[in-house]
Parts: C-alpha cells; structure tokens; sequence
C-alpha cells in the first residue's frame, strides 16, 4: 500500500504514456482527425501552463515554497524553476528538430540543477516570467507547424531514440500539468 501511495505522490496525474502506435493501428482518416485534436489539446496545455502554475503557487510564503511535495522530493520553489529550465530544453529541442535532420540533443543533469542555489533561493516569480515569455513564443512556433514538421524527430543520447516533435508536444503538456499537480496536491493536503 504505500508503494501505491508514493506512486501517487510521484505520478499525481500518472506516468507519462505516449501510444506512437495509434497511427498504424486506426483508420487513416478518423486517425489524422484524432492526431490533430490531440495536437491541439498539447499546444493548448503547453499554452495554459505559466497561468495554470502561476495559480498553483500565488499566495504561497517562503516556507510553503521550500516544502517538498513528498519525503524526498524537491520543494515547490525547485519545481517551479526545474519547469522553466525543462521548458527551456523542450522549446530548444523543437526548434533543433526542424532546423536539422534528426540533431543529437544534450540531455542535462535535472537533479543535479535542483541543487543549485537559483533553484534553492531565487523568488518563483523569476521563472514564472521566464515560463510566460517562453510559452508565448513555444506556441507561436507549435501552431505554426506542419504535419511534416510533427513528425520530425531529435535523437536523445541517453534513451537512445528518436522523438519526434509530436511526441515532444505530448511529453511537456504532461510535464507541466505533473508539476502543477505536484503542488496543488501539497496544497490541497496541508489546506494551504
């Protein structure tokens, strides 16, 4: 039992689960209109989510922003800048995917900028701005894809695949609403 209950402080909203399989499996036509709703319903995350963490976090004082959402795990204030350094990294991955043929990226040490002192002590304000300039301009470039340009990929070194630009809009609108969730559910909790 508390196997399932870290889980659900780890996965609040669950583990990440892209089916890069459901186009080889469903008609064509009811596929791409499915394909591109579910794009839409990415851009439209991606686009909601400084607004949506800027909420999550307003009100919150210094001590609620440097508790853990769960034993072990990082503070809200490290969540919130690791959100605007991952975004960073998705916004450069998309541009390097349709700029280059299949570019190798540079993953980075995640857990090792959480401990970082920007994480640890800059105010949340700092990359919530930061998230709102990004987001702007990440979904400018999004909604101007292609279907072409979806489905070019970026080769990741460590996972030893390539991602597509589709799965990329996928991963990072769960990314941000997984964050969110972290620290409404701490909220929701403590009744912050």
């Amino acid at each position: 039992m508390e196997l399932i209950a870290l889980d659900q402080l780890r996965y609040p909203i669950g583990k990440f689960n892209f089916n890069a399989d459901a186009d080889a499996d469903a008609d064509a036509d009811a596929d791409a209109d499915a394909d591109e709703k579910g794009i839409r319903e990415w851009i439209s995350e991606i686009e909601r989510l400084p607004a949506k963490l800027r909420d999550a976090v307003k009100g919150l004082n210094d001590v609620q922003l440097n508790t853990s959402y769960r034993d072990g795990g990082w503070s809200v204030r490290q969540v919130v800048h690791h959100v605007a350094d991952s975004h960073m990294h998705g916004y450069i991955r998309v541009k390097l995917a349709v700029t280059e043929n299949n570019p190798v990226i540079k993953p980075y040490a995640e857990k090792l900028w959480a401990e970082m002192d920007d994480y640890k002590y800059l105010p949340v304000e700092i990359s919530l701005s930061l998230l709102d300039s990004l987001h702007t301009r990440w979904v400018y470039i999004l909604k101007k894809l292609s279907a072409d340009d979806l489905n070019k990929t970026i080769f990741h070194p460590e996972t030893k695949r390539d991602m597509s630009i589709k799965f990329l809009l996928s991963l990072y609108s769960w990314h941000g609403n997984h964050h969110c969730a972290h620290i409404t559910t701490l909220r929701a909790k403590n009744k912050w």
